[in-house]
Order: structure tokens, then sequence, then C-alpha cells
């Protein structure tokens, strides 16, 4: 499971937008709709990252169709402790990024 998740989440160039559905997830269960809204993505991008994170058994999906809510996995749960040393090497990576572009412009 924690190789999957590093390759999930860092390892692809969708990750920081799936670290960001697994965190807004992490404080409560979410439709696709909802996830789209929440997050300011297309729903169509949101429904692909679900869909990988389901693959990947990292969320799970309580009831059916449109209105199916997605939530961390009881694997996942058992190793957040992981999940929470990715997201903050996510949310690291990002900021880094974001100072080599302020970086670029000032220059």
């Amino acid at each position: 499971m924690e190789a999957a998740l590093w390759y999930v989440l860092t390892g692809t160039r969708g990750g920081p937008n799936r670290a960001r559905i697994l965190r807004t997830l992490d404080e409560r269960p979410r439709n696709a709709n909802q996830l789209a809204e929440s997050l300011n993505l297309h729903y169509e991008t949101i429904r692909h990252h679900l869909d990988v994170l389901v693959d990947n058994d990292i969320l799970v999906t309580g009831g059916d169709g449109y209105g199916a809510v997605y939530l961390p996995s009881p694997r996942v749960r058992q190793q957040w402790d992981v999940v929470e040393s990715i997201l903050q090497e996510v949310d690291d990576g990002e900021e880094r990024a974001e100072t080599d572009t302020e970086s670029d412009t000032d220059s």
C-alpha cells in the first residue's frame, strides 16, 4: 500500500490533484460534483482522479451512481501516518515550485 500511495500521489503528473482530493475527503466524504466545486476542478478531471484512487484501493465509494460519495479506504486509514508524510512532501514540492516561479519572474 505504501508504494501505491507514493506512486499515485507523487510519481505522476496528477499526484498533486490526487493529494488535494485525498486531503479533502479526509475532512468528510463527498461525491464527484462536490469535489469539483470544492477544489475548483473540472468534473471530468475529478472523475479521472477518483477512478485512479479507487483502482489503487486508496478510496472506496459509499452508494451508487451519480451521488456516490468517496472516502479513504480502510487500508489507507490504517497507514494514515504514511499518507500525512506523503502529503507533506507534496506540499513542500508545491512550495518549492512556487518559489522557483517567483524567482524566475523577478529576474
